[in-house]
């Protein structure tokens, strides 16, 4: 028992360490996504890139999703030719993990709009970025550096109707760097629940 806390504290200090810092390059990664495609960060070479940690069976997502909020930043990010791709970290058997043929239902059943959704069951990316609710947002420029690190908006709760009084980060960061501008709002805390690895 004391060996296990030991283990879990590691685990959570470790990934609190390698926690993202803006301004620095975002790590590399290869995942797979849903329809069994490789995709690569470095491929995205020249492109903005959004990072969105998902969990379906997490309240603070399903806020964000039976709002359409996030679909609709998805939609608006795509026509601006930037690059939104949906994570999940879930491990086989921890609440919220899917297969390809899950994700795949659960994209038809919400109308994503994202580039695609990687599975990461290993958990490295999720830890790699530090990456510790659902959802958690990343925003990268073209030179593969971190512009955004934090929550998708500035209120932390898993009510909808909190949606159109929040300030939405992402959104936002994208507005600053389409127009050459410094992100005004770098980083916040993350909301939502934890990522289960």
């Amino acid at each position: 028992m004391r060996k296990t806390l030991l283990a879990m504290t590691l685990g959570l200090l470790s990934t609190a360490a390698m926690a993202m810092t803006v301004g620095e390059p975002a790590p590399g990664f290869t995942l797979t996504d849903s329809n069994g495609q490789s995709h690569s960060l470095a491929n995205f070479k020249g492109k903005t890139v959004v990072l969105e940690w998902t969990n379906a069976e997490c309240p603070f997502v399903k806020k964000h999703y039976g709002a359409k909020n996030m679909q609709a930043q998805q939609g608006q990010a795509k026509d601006a030719d930037v690059v939104w791709l949906t994570i999940n970290s879930g491990a086989p058997g921890k609440q919220g993990h899917v297969d390809g043929a899950g994700a795949n239902a659960i994209m038809a059943q919400q109308g994503f709009q994202s580039a695609a959704y990687l599975l990461d069951a290993s958990g490295d990316t999720g830890r790699a970025y530090g990456a510790k609710t659902t959802p958690h947002m990343y925003v990268i420029d073209g030179e593969g550096v971190l512009r955004y690190n934090g929550a998708i908006d500035s209120i932390p709760s898993a009510d909808p109707a909190d949606i159109p009084q929040a300030d939405q980060y992402v959104t936002l960061a994208l507005a600053d760097l389409a127009a050459g501008k410094p992100v005004s709002v770098s980083s916040s805390r993350p909301y939502g629940c934890s990522v289960k690895y």
